[in-house]
This record gives C-alpha cells, structure tokens and sequence, in this order.
C-alpha cells in the first residue's frame, strides 16, 4: 500500500501502526527534541500525511516544524484570536464553509483590511498560524490539503515595508517545509505592480513545486478564478454564489474565538500533547 493509500485510511487503522510507531521512535531520540517525552498519535500523522508516510520526510517536517515554532516566538508562543479580535473584526480572513473540487480547503486573506498601524506583520502572520493549527486537525485537510486567495487590494507601501527578508524566510518555510499542511495552489487577485517587489523576496526561498502552484489573477479576476474554483464555493466579491464575504469572516472568527482553548495549548505544547481538541470544524 502506497502513501497516498495509506493517507485514505482512518487515524486508528492497523495499517498505519507501523509507521507512527517509528516516527515515534525516530522523533524521540532526535537530540533536538531530547526534553520531549511523548508525542500523541493524532499529532504525528499530521506529519506523517502531509509527506505521504514516508516517515524520514515526515521526521524532518516535524523537526522543521519544531525549530520554526522555537525560532519565532514573536508569532507562535501567543495563539490567543482574542488578542487580534480587532483585526479578524475588520473582515480579514476567513475559511469558506464549502472545500473546493477537490476536497482542499480554501483560505481567504483581505490584505486591505489591515491597517499597519494597528497590527505588526507579526499579528498577522498569528492569524494565519491559528487557521492552520486548526485546520491540521481536520483529516479531510491532511488527505486533500488547502488552497489560498491573497486579495491584494489595498496593497500599500506601509504593508511593503512591514515584510523584511527575515519574514519573507519565515512564510517562505511556513509554504513549503515547517508546517504538516499541503498547499495546493495560492491564489493572487487584484495585486498592484510595487507589490511584485515583495513578492521577488519571498519568491528564492520556495521549492518549484509552490512557485507552480502560484497565479497571478490580477484586477479582473472572477472569470479566471472560475478556472478553479466552482460558484458554490466562492462569496460573490470573488465570483461565486457562497454567502457574503464579510458573514463568512464573521464565522470564522467565531470559529477561532470557540478555540481559545485550544490554541493556547498548542502555544503552550508545541509536540501535541494536550487535552483538547478544537471545536468542531465546518464540513
């Protein structure tokens, strides 16, 4: 049975056994993760998925993983949607209700909606890191991973001058090899010309199967979005018949303030030991 197969099965399946015992196995006696004395099941088959079992790949993501979350504390030691409750109230993000064709989930991010007066690139990027906590939980979304629109409008230099190369590595490694979620396409609508510049930062630190998953949509972006996405998945704003963007965003940071719980416990314990799990994930 191949890793794709093996991916389809249920988290308690016999078959999968093997393979979480010597991630297991493998993790534990990593030096850099020596003060760690357990991992649970449900979090090394996040890994394991997200590399189709191939359990040297998946222990070198959840290194990856770990060293990331040590390395930018500024992001991920406060996983707390209540303390960027004025930034998710502005119509920020959202994850829509309904996954795509495929089954990936789709994230949207209304760059115009953040005032970078308020809120450091660092709260933004909390945002996004709270989203994927949460979404990782879902098996659904370890199977068939997750696809993300970027609307740019808005884009201003204040927003340019808030990503340096330090952040551009930082979502770079995020995209590609430190978080156990498979990106599948990233989406660019109503992108201005200075913001290319930015873009031509982030863009030498990603493997060229995320440069492939890129597309650039531009102002008129609802006939090629359509090329991906069905009508029933998209809000109106992008083309689609779904609810209104702004009552999806207001669920979803329903969804993360219901978390709470949840996501201080992974701020806390960062190898998915905890007691909790995150409130029930839309369908």
């Amino acid at each position: 049975m191949n890793g794709p197969q093996l991916s389809e099965l249920p988290d308690a399946a016999e078959q999968l056994r093997p393979y979480v015992s010597s991630l297991r196995r493998e993790a534990l006696q990593a030096e850099e993760l020596s003060d760690v004395r357990s991992f649970s099941d449900g979090f090394l088959i996040k890994f394991l998925r997200a590399r189709d079992f191939d359990v040297e790949l998946s222990l070198k993501l959840l290194l990856n993983y770990q060293r990331w979350r040590r390395e930018s504390p500024e992001i991920s030691k406060c996983l707390s949607p209540s303390s960027v409750l004025g930034l998710l109230n502005t119509s920020y993000h959202s994850v829509l209700p309904q996954r795509d064709h495929t089954g990936s989930r789709v994230l949207i991010y209304r760059i115009g909606q953040w005032n970078t007066k308020d809120w450091s690139a660092f709260e933004v990027f909390r945002v996004s890191l709270m989203t994927s906590e949460i979404i990782s939980t879902e098996t659904e979304t370890q199977r068939r991973g997750l696809k993300v629109i970027f609307d740019l409008q808005g884009w201003s230099l204040g927003h340019a001058l808030q990503i340096n190369p330090s952040l551009a590595r930082k979502i770079s490694s995020v995209l590609s090899d430190s978080f156990p979620l498979k990106v599948r396409g990233i989406h660019l609508v109503n992108e201005p010309m200075f913001f290319r510049p930015v873009f031509a930062m982030i863009r030498p630190f990603l493997p060229e199967k995320i440069k492939q998953r890129i597309h650039m949509h531009g102002a008129d972006f609802c006939e090629t979005l359509a090329d991906f996405f069905s009508p029933h998945v998209l809000p109106p704003d992008y083309g689609g018949e779904a609810p209104e963007i702004e009552e999806l965003c207001h669920d979803w940071t329903n969804h993360l303030l219901q978390s709470e719980n949840f996501l201080q416990q992974v701020a806390a314990h960062p190898t998915g030991d905890i007691a909790i799990a995150p409130e029930d994930a839309l369908i």
